[in-house]
């Protein structure tokens, strides 16, 4: 289904701004998508977010780290790792490489909701499954393009 009918509206300015519209709707089915995928573990896409990067670091991160790495710039890091803490999903440390800084470090029960969360992954890639592998290399390419000439 085209955006047209999805968003029920016929006409738009023009390309550009149909290409706009499109992004924008997107973004908000995607995030739609992932929050109902993390729903199950009481977490929001933006704590994921954050489990997935500390995960991946391999190393405790700060909270001016993790913002830099977050896909939601707007994001109030220290709120949500605050969050975090309470639920047992990451701990803050004092950082031996800076006294004046915090780390935070993922807990086990943290490691362990993301290896629920990873045996599920084909619930998230069911949204591109019917996409060639050029389409995606494409559709990748676009989305670099984009963004890279900001």
């Amino acid at each position: 289904m085209g955006i047209d009918k999805d968003i029920k509206q016929a006409k738009f300015r023009n390309t550009q701004n149909k290409a706009m519209v499109n992004i924008m709707f997107t973004h908000a089915w995607m995030v739609d998508h992932i929050k109902n995928f993390v729903k199950s573990e009481n977490i929001t896409p933006q704590q994921y977010n954050i489990l997935r990067i500390l995960r991946g670091a391999g190393e405790p991160l700060s909270t001016l780290q993790l913002r830099e790495r977050m896909l939601d710039k707007m994001s109030d890091t220290s709120r949500i790792v605050e969050r975090m803490v309470s639920k047992g999903l990451v701990q803050k440390a004092i950082s031996e490489k800076d006294k004046r800084m915090v780390d935070v470090i993922i807990t086990p029960q943290g490691a362990e909701l993301l290896e629920n969360l990873d045996r599920r992954n084909e619930e998230l890639d069911a949204v591109v499954n019917h996409l060639s592998d050029e389409e995606l290399e494409t559709l990748n390419n676009l989305l670099d393009k984009l963004r890279n000439n900001h």
